[in-house]
């Protein structure tokens, strides 16, 4: 017997625990974007569909931005909602969904979706498996406790291998996977997926694969699902103890109890539940809705921590529950400048927001009032009246720094912030003319609110205007927006974030003494400068001072002095890292010694150490993983070699090579041309820091 399915929308599960927050997160061109746009057509959000390479200018819903449609990668996240139900008749849930990019340059964006979500859709390349910025997404889930489920895409394409996907996951990210599906063909003799919970084969038909018929499992498949099944049976018993006692007791597991379990272990994040499918190719993406539904947690079902501010209390802990009756508590995780002014994206923990409501910023201590709140849908938006608690919305009109709470002043709370990475490339940016200079620092200091990744410094010496960002694409796009925005900008080579650091321990003995006919200046200090290897690059200051030899006040100056001198290093202005300063003993005189004495002292006196202290500047290191045709293997590996890379790992499979190496920064601009002419156009990198180690 078969039957179609489709998803019929009536009634709405209004309230917190309808919602479901979450997220599409993967490794560059692992097909999210082209997801998020199925998800939004199955759901009848939008009628037709877009594609993220598409030749008519269109693109895909969630790829709004001229940029994005120009190189076809997400740049920006982008939000939506939409409704779906499980089973079809049932009423439906509120799913608001984040689309965030692959590329490791924009992981900011990432981050900040991942801080404010409930769940996530982690989307795997069936080819390529687990790839660098799979690993990536997964430890920023895994650091923000955020539980979820896995899609494995392109099962449509040639080389695709579940097997080896699967595998990964467990392996490669350490996941406890249980997978749900047994994908039926692969390649593009891809037939459908056999839902291994009710032990069905849905195939996807209909011009777009809206039409889902259900039918028997095939005679020859029964014996392969009924050990698929016990296998997933097996590894929910793992993580959930009433599905362990009916599993040891021999007694079957139903679907419903097993549906029950599975959501029990994802909410926990325990488990993540393993799906099939191939967006491009309308497969598998409604079996993924209805396990958006069943597995991930609800708003309801998170507990974050807040603090309260310090004082009284001393800042003490406060569990924040999704109460919408509780005092009003959100966090501003985005900051938007639109063609109707700045846009705050709120995540609503407590309480509710509505239009003309007060609320303080905790980080300033202002108060503001919201004249507007709407919804997101991609680049449109629909005002609304108010919020509760789960809500995902956006305040106009305010500008709330990216990472402040937002809180009822009458019960004043703070949640965490967002951990943002330091950047590692800088640019040189200059005006045309004075007139356009003050026009081009309006525009960047825009960009860094917007984008915290992004830092605008002014280069002390030379008096440039320096941009600082996570890699070339950054910076570029970052200049591209300055120019759209009607501002001309010319760029100098980009700049890396280098350090410094010393490798032996040198001891100083500084007195400073100048008189000037009145009070002078009187200090000695005595220490030793030494490497600090439990933090590479950090910095350690150690008071071993006794009897009162310096008083504390000196003390703090002596640091302060300290800090100035590892600020600018000795050899290439850069910051001084790895290093501890030990102040052993010293000497004051009763009138001429002050703070701003021993302030001088100590930058001077580290400043000499310094030298002595065999200094060497480190430079960034990225791990760095490239994939292109198996035939350009010995070019990739040749041009790798050229930049000082060494090669962690080589793999051939099939007719494609991938290709692990650390690599110094300095060495790696305009490789992404280089790569495409040794390889006609075949190959493809990404980066990520992974340490500082000396130049050469």
């Amino acid at each position: 017997m078969s039957a179609i399915v489709t998803n019929t929308l009536h009634t709405t599960v209004h309230g917190t625990g309808g919602l479901r927050n979450i997220g599409i997160s993967a490794h560059i061109d692992a097909g999210k974007t082209t997801l998020s746009e199925r998800i939004l057509y199955y759901t009848g959000r939008i009628h037709r569909t877009g594609e993220v390479h598409a030749r008519d200018g269109t693109g895909a819903t969630l790829d709004f931005d001229p940029l994005e449609r120009q190189k076809g990668i997400t740049i920006q996240a982008a939000a939506t909602w939409c409704e779906w139900a499980v089973p079809p008749e049932a009423p439906r849930h509120t799913i608001q969904l984040l689309d965030t990019p692959g590329h490791v340059d924009f992981t900011i964006e990432v981050e900040r979706a991942l801080r404010v979500l409930d769940g996530a859709v982690l989307v795997v390349c069936a080819v390529a498996g687990v790839q660098p910025q799979t690993a990536t997404v997964d430890r920023q889930m895994r650091r923000h406790g955020v539980p979820r489920v896995v899609f494995v895409n392109k099962m449509d394409r040639p080389g695709a291998d579940p097997v080896a996907a699967v595998a990964g996951l467990r392996k490669k990210l350490g996941l406890h996977c249980a997978v749900l599906q047994l994908p039926v063909g692969g390649g593009p003799a891809l037939e459908g997926v056999i839902d291994l919970v009710t032990g069905r084969m849905l195939r996807f038909e209909g011009a777009h694969g809206e039409e889902v018929v259900d039918s028997d499992v095939p005679d020859a498949l029964r014996a392969e699902v009924a050990a698929a099944r016990e296998a997933l049976v097996t590894a929910v018993a793992e993580v959930d103890d009433a599905t362990a006692d009916r599993w040891l007791a021999g007694l079957p597991v139903d679907a419903e109890s097993l549906h029950a379990a599975i959501r029990r272990a994802t909410v926990a994040d325990a488990l993540a539940p393993v799906l099939f499918g191939a967006a491009y190719h309308n497969v598998g993406v409604q079996p993924l809705l209805d396990a958006v539904v069943r597995y991930l947690p609800s708003p309801l079902d998170r507990v974050v921590e807040g603090r309260t501010p310090p004082g009284a209390l001393g800042g003490a802990s406060v569990p924040v529950a999704a109460d919408p009756e509780g005092p009003l508590v959100a966090l501003a995780f985005k900051q938007d400048e639109t063609r109707f002014g700045t846009m705050s994206w709120l995540r609503i923990y407590r309480g509710r927001l509505a239009k003309g409501d007060t609320a303080r910023i905790m980080g300033t201590g202002d108060t503001v009032r919201i004249a507007r709140l709407v919804r997101i849908h991609a680049d449109s938006t629909v005002e609304i009246a108010s919020a509760e608690a789960g809500d995902i919305v956006a305040a106009f009109g305010v500008a709330l720094p990216t990472g402040d709470t937002l809180a009822d002043p009458a019960a004043p709370l703070v949640l965490a912030g967002l951990e943002v990475p330091a950047p590692v490339v800088a640019v040189a940016v200059e005006a045309h003319d004075r007139h356009g200079a003050a026009l081009l620092t309006a525009a960047l200091a825009r960009l860094c609110r917007a984008d915290p990744t992004l830092r605008l410094d002014r280069d002390a010496e030379s008096g440039q205007i320096l941009l600082r960002g996570m890699g070339e694409l950054h910076l570029e796009v970052a200049l591209e927006r300055v120019r759209a925005a009607g501002v001309a900008v010319r760029s100098g080579p980009p700049q890396v974030a280098l350090r410094e650091t010393v490798r032996r321990a040198a001891r100083f003995d500084y007195t400073l003494r100048k008189q000037t006919g009145g009070p002078g200046q009187y200090a000695r200090v005595i220490g030793r400068v030494e490497p600090l290897p439990e933090d590479p690059l950090g910095y350690a200051f150690v008071d071993a001072t006794y009897n009162g030899a310096i008083p504390a006040p000196f003390v703090a100056a002596f640091e302060r002095g300290v800090r100035d001198a590892l600020t600018n290093g000795r050899r290439t202005g850069s910051p001084v890292v790895g290093v501890r300063v030990v102040l052993e003993d010293g000497a004051i005189h009763a009138v001429d010694s002050s703070e701003r004495s021993f302030l001088a002292a100590g930058r001077l006196a580290v400043q000499e150490a310094l030298a002595d202290a065999d200094p060497v500047v480190l430079e960034p290191v990225m791990r760095v993983v490239v994939e292109a045709p198996a035939e350009n293997l010995g070019s990739v590996l040749g041009q790798l070699a050229t930049r000082r890379g060494l090669v962690t790992d080589t793999k051939v499979a099939g007719e494609a090579a991938v290709v692990e190496a650390e690599v110094p920064l300095t060495t790696m601009f305009g490789y992404i041309s280089a790569l495409r002419s040794a390889t006609r156009g075949g190959g493809s990198f990404v980066m990520e820091p992974l340490r500082y180690a000396p130049a050469p």
